[in-house]
């Protein structure tokens, strides 16, 4: 049985890969033709972001699209032919489960709306500093997804169990539905931190969903392995076209998405106190902003020459593949050792 599971994920993941680079191009044309360009930050309140990324004025956003959109079509085709053909090949195909997937393909469609309407408003330069909804807006419209994740986790599935790794579980009771909502807004706002490079993004991102893919195999959960397997698939088409130098870039509507879907993932697997360690630079962006910000208020100077981190090494003359590819580097080496402490952590 386990082998059949093996196929399914592979072959779901092979065949979103394909998908996705099919209709990519027909996206990316769509983009150019309607000129869904990015704006940046004004040359005032980040003068060397600014100066460093001029040149990716207009460059096509919402590129993140191909990949939610390619996971919706998967889970609800999918869904559908087994349902049409209750006793062909498509049951067994089907990954779109109640206790497994519902959750986190829900969250993804809606935060990646919400991102599609940030990405929106900055295109037509609606809001403050150029365009997109204000930090407080985005914040409170992130934090509504997870208080609804996090009800459902609490009183419809009865989750208040919290694992950390070599100790044991521990019931957190009503504390859980904070630490739920944290966890969600966090990862989703570091994820969408680190969305600043050619490739950056999605080659982190990448490593991240491998590694949550792998633990929810070990652990049995082959709905939501499979799930991750499928968005990974969309993800290496979409980082076809995304690597230095990019036809598009991803957008709020694909980083915030895979952001709260991720963190939605580690609680699904109930191993989020992974999460620092997975997904360490996604902490490391968000820590260098937090710290940029918090030194240019008390010290009133800056830390950084530019935050989130990697931009800083962009204005130290690092060229942008050279940052991405060490950063890429670095997120496999730390997925690879979340997948180890779980091995170890279940003694297998």
């Amino acid at each position: 049985m386990v082998n059949f599971f093996i196929f399914k994920i592979a072959l779901l993941s092979t065949l979103s890969f394909l998908f996705a680079w099919t209709v990519t191009p027909l996206m990316s044309h769509f983009l150019y033709k309607y000129k869904l360009g990015k704006q940046i930050r004004d040359g005032v309140s980040a003068p060397i972001f600014a100066q460093l990324h001029k040149h990716k004025v207009g460059t096509p956003t919402m590129g993140g699209l191909i990949i939610w959109i390619t996971t919706l079509v998967f889970a609800m085709m999918f869904y559908y032919l087994s349902v049409i053909f209750p006793t062909s090949v498509f049951t067994g195909l089907n990954f779109l489960t109640r206790t497994e997937v519902w959750l986190p393909l829900a969250a993804l469609v809606l935060s990646a709306l919400v991102g599609a309407m940030d990405d929106i408003f900055n295109i037509k330069k609606i809001g403050p500093f150029g365009g997109g909804l204000r930090m407080r807006h985005r914040l409170v419209l992130y934090t509504a997804i997870a208080v609804v994740g996090a009800w459902w986790f609490y009183y419809k599935l009865g989750w208040d169990m919290l694992h950390v790794p070599f100790v044991g579980d521990f019931n957190i009771g009503i504390w859980y539905i904070p630490f739920f909502i944290f966890i969600i807004v966090g990862t989703a706002f570091s994820v969408n931190e680190i969305d600043g490079l050619d490739g950056l993004s999605g080659g982190t991102l990448l490593a991240a969903f491998a590694s949550f893919g792998a633990i929810a195999f070990i652990q049995g959960r082959y709905d939501l392995a499979t799930l991750c397997g499928v968005i990974i698939g969309a993800m290496l088409a979409f980082l076809w076209f995304n690597i230095f130098p990019a036809k598009f870039i991803m957008g709020d509507t694909g980083s915030m998405s895979l952001g709260v879907t991720l963190g939605i993932v580690a609680m699904l697997t109930n191993t989020a106190l992974l999460l620092p360690i997975i997904g360490f630079l996604f902490v490391l962006e968000s820590l260098s902003v937090m710290l940029q910000m918090a030194s240019k208020k008390i010290r009133k100077k800056k830390i950084f020459l530019s935050a989130p981190i990697h931009h800083h090494f962009e204005a130290k003359g690092w060229a942008e593949p050279t940052i991405v590819m060490r950063f890429w580097v670095i997120s496999w080496v730390m997925a690879v050792i979340g997948v180890m402490m779980i091995l170890v952590d279940r003694g297998l």
